[in-house]
């Protein structure tokens, strides 16, 4: 059996993001796992993800910390709440109330990118994560994401549009 990512325990009507929506044929889909304190995803760029020839554009980076920031945020609420399984209801989602991204090289277009993060506070509604990709064993970008759940009111909102 094949472990389930994060992003495959979001209920469909928070499934859509660019990001990291599976139902969001058009998007990254990104995957996010544990692996041991620190959460992982792999993503491959397409060479149209580029900034300048053989290089890759800063906004996927940070799309890519962000989603994988909101994620991290999702599963370690669960994790600190052992009674709950991934899927039970209600579905705890983040959203990011700010997002910091810092390119220290560029960042090739080709490779594989590692996008590696570990809980920094979990404080209440707010999670903040901090990131890093990882190219060739090498970090081109570091970042941090400041994640909060979802609201209860927006949910409903969004559970009375199905």
């Amino acid at each position: 059996m094949t472990e389930k990512s994060f992003q495959d325990h979001y209920p469909e009507y928070f499934a859509h993001c660019y990001g990291c929506g599976s139902l969001n044929e058009h998007g990254h889909q990104i995957k996010s796992f544990w692996d041991g304190e620190e959460s992982v995803c792999h993503f491959q760029p397409k060479p149209y993800h580029t900034a300048i020839p053989g290089y890759v554009y800063g906004g996927l980076l940070a799309s890519l910390v962000d989603c994988h920031g909101t994620g991290t945020a999702a599963a370690i609420t669960y994790k600190v709440e052992k009674e709950k399984e991934p899927n039970s209801e209600p579905n705890t989602r983040f959203l990011t109330a700010s997002l910091h991204v810092d390119y220290l090289k560029p960042t090739p277009l080709g490779p594989m990118l590692e996008i590696r993060a570990k809980v920094k506070e979990l404080k209440g509604r707010k999670v903040i994560v901090e990131e890093w990709i990882v190219v060739n064993g090498v970090i081109t970008v570091k970042g941090e994401v400041v994640a909060i759940q979802v609201p209860e009111q927006l949910v409903q909102e969004l559970l009375n549009k199905k």
